[in-house]
Order: C-alpha cells, then structure tokens, then sequence
C-alpha cells in the first residue's frame, strides 16, 4: 500500500457514466457499488469519492479533496477559489459547451434582461444568476429549484427560469424561448491550491490531466498504417491527413516504406480507396485510446 494519497472527487450523477468510461480509456480502472460512495480505483496512490458535481469545488477549496472534476458552472457558483488544470472537453451532456439560459414563455411578454425587474425567477444556480442581473441592472427574486424547472414556468409559479442547455432542443419542446444566455460552461479537473504547492501530489495531478486530455482528443480518431512503394510514396503522403506529419520508416526491403498516421474516423471511409488507388497495400485502421499531443 503506498503511504501518500491523492484524494480525488468524481461527479456522481449525470456526469458519472461520461466520467468513468473517460478515466477507463485514459488506462484506470474504476468500479462501485450502486449504493457506494467510494469507488475502487486501480491506482493505489488515487482515494476516489463521489460528491454531486454542485458540491465539488467547495470541497477542494477547503481541502476535504486535493482535486476534483465538475463544471465550471459549479466553481463560479460557490465562488471557489482553486486551481484550474485544465478543461475536460465533455462536458454534461456530449463533447460541446453547455450553457445556462433565461427561458420564458414562446408567448410571454418578455424579451430582454430587462423585462424580467420585478419578476421571479427559478434556478439552480442562484448565486450566478444574482449577478449576472445585478450587472445588468435588472432587480428580480430569484428563488432556488430543487429540479422540474421547465414546469414551474408553464404552471405560473414563476416568470422565467435559469436552466441548463446544450441545444435548446428540450425548451422549445416544453414552448419555452430563450431570452438571454447567463453563462457557459464546461467540464474542469480543479485542484486545492495547497495541493498544487505539494510537489508530489502537483505531479500526480499533472499526470491524471495529461492521461485525460489524451484520452479525449482519441475520441473521433483512429490510426491507419500502410505500406507503399517508393515509386507511390510522394502520390500517397499527399493525399494522407495527419495530426503532425505522417511516420514513414524504411521497411527491409529498400524500396518499399511503412507509414502511420492518425486521422478522422469520419474520413477513414473515404481516404481508404484513395489510398489504394495511390498505390498503398497492407491498409489497416486501428483504434486508439490516447492521443498525447
């Protein structure tokens, strides 16, 4: 058993499965209990708790946990004063930017920030939406929702809320209408600001970041190997897309060249036969699981 521990939060929630299959293709194993707090991670230096992504950055401030993933919709909330290491471009919902929303009515009378003084509105991230009103001038109550935001416009409890979205799709569908965007928001891996002092644990958490990031930008690529004449060598890197330069090695026989290269998956489908055409045998894609740039 190691004697040092780096006490890392894991979103339990909407995050969770997203999180989980993300650190698994980074190469750690994580499992829990259905009913279990603590996850099993296979990484003997790794302490693994479940917080609800709302809660995450209050407790790496305070030092409960050295680091933590959560939105950064989350760390402006609490007004969390951590260090942030990186962006985890997956976001709640996919692999694109969320953002928070003033939505209304499709036929209420309000159409801008400024409709909305004197009125009520529900959300869950009341503090944000405080000052983004305050900095607009605007002077309405806002009250916490505990969830089935969308219902307490259509329901007159409230005039407007502050819900969370990626497309919009979910609002229009409930006849809301977006009136302003209050923030956006994506996924961050944050750290206490003394464990980034701490040498070994900075370290610790440099490496998890690296292994993630990697783990991300594979998503979508594959890798493709060749080999190709001489002759058919310029014909073929031409045609050939690649994150940097395509790897070309000499093969036993002189005349003849091994390439690899990383490209989209969605142009696999197409650069194939181009490839043949070009003069390039053995073709094989292969997936991959990191991508360190």
């Amino acid at each position: 058993m190691s004697e040092k521990k780096l006490k890392l939060g894991l979103p339990k929630g909407s995050l969770q499965e997203s999180t989980f299959k993300l650190f698994e293709k980074a190469g750690f194993k994580i499992s829990v209990g259905s009913r279990s707090y603590f996850p099993y991670i296979d990484d003997e230096e790794i302490e693994v708790v479940l917080l609800r992504a709302q809660e995450m950055a209050k407790y790496v401030e305070d030092g409960a946990l050295d680091c933590g993933i959560t939105g950064h919709d989350w760390v402006l909330e609490n007004n969390a004063d951590v260090e942030q290491v990186c962006e985890l471009q997956y976001a709640k919902q996919s692999l694109n930017k969320v953002r928070w929303v003033i939505a209304v009515e499709k036929d209420a009378d309000i159409n801008s920030i400024k409709d909305l003084d004197g009125k009520k509105i529900a959300t869950e991230l009341v503090n944000v939406t405080k000052q983004y009103l305050k900095d607009n001038g605007v002077n309405a109550d806002v009250e916490f929702s505990w969830g089935a935001t969308e219902v307490k416009v259509k329901t007159g409890l409230v005039d407007a809320i502050v819900d969370l979205t990626e497309t919009g799709r979910s609002l229009r569908a409930n006849n809301l209408r977006i009136v302003e965007t209050v923030c956006y928001s994506v996924t961050k891996f944050i750290a206490n600001k003394d464990s980034w002092q701490d040498d070994w644990k900075k370290q610790k958490i440099e490496n998890i970041a690296l292994l993630l990031n990697g783990a991300l930008n594979a998503n979508g690529k594959v890798g493709v190997k060749m080999n190709v004449a001489k002759e058919n060598l310029e014909a073929v890197l031409a045609v050939l897309p690649a994150l940097n330069n395509p790897t070309v090695s000499k093969l036993a026989h002189k005349e003849w060249f091994a390439v690899d290269t990383v490209m989209n998956e969605s142009d696999v489908k197409k650069l194939i036969p181009q490839l043949k055409q070009k003069g390039a045998e053995g073709i094989i894609e292969y997936s991959l699981n990191k991508v360190i740039i």
